[in-house]
């Protein structure tokens, strides 16, 4: 399997690290950024896997199933942090990564 049948995944986990990256930006601007320090290393973190797995699915990776479970994973995390704030740029990203995890669950 390649790009085309995984590329509704693919864009889903380029938009969540989009997403993730403009959130994790925000939060430094945020009044009390020590607040914010989980939120943008999970930010952070979830962009990474998301590049990750979306150039692994590209690619036809026999690991994007595994690489998309480990993706799902950390895009909840991500999502349960962002969950915890009352940032609009958090809740976009929240709901970005549950879609994401949502489609990587389902590989």
């Amino acid at each position: 399997m390649g790009y085309h049948e995984y590329k509704r995944c693919i864009d889903a986990c380029l938009q969540c690290a989009a997403v993730c990256n403009h959130c994790a930006s925000s939060c430094l601007q945020e009044a009390d950024v020590q607040m914010m320090t989980r939120c943008i290393q999970l930010d952070m973190e979830c962009a990474a896997l998301c590049y990750t797995a979306a150039q692994l699915m590209s690619l036809g990776s026999s690991s994007a199933k595994e690489i998309c479970s480990l993706c799902a994973k950390v895009c909840n995390d991500c999502a349960d942090e962002c969950e915890k704030h009352e940032h609009e740029h958090c809740k976009e990203c929240a709901d970005a990564c549950r879609y994401c995890a949502m489609l990587c669950n389902n590989m």
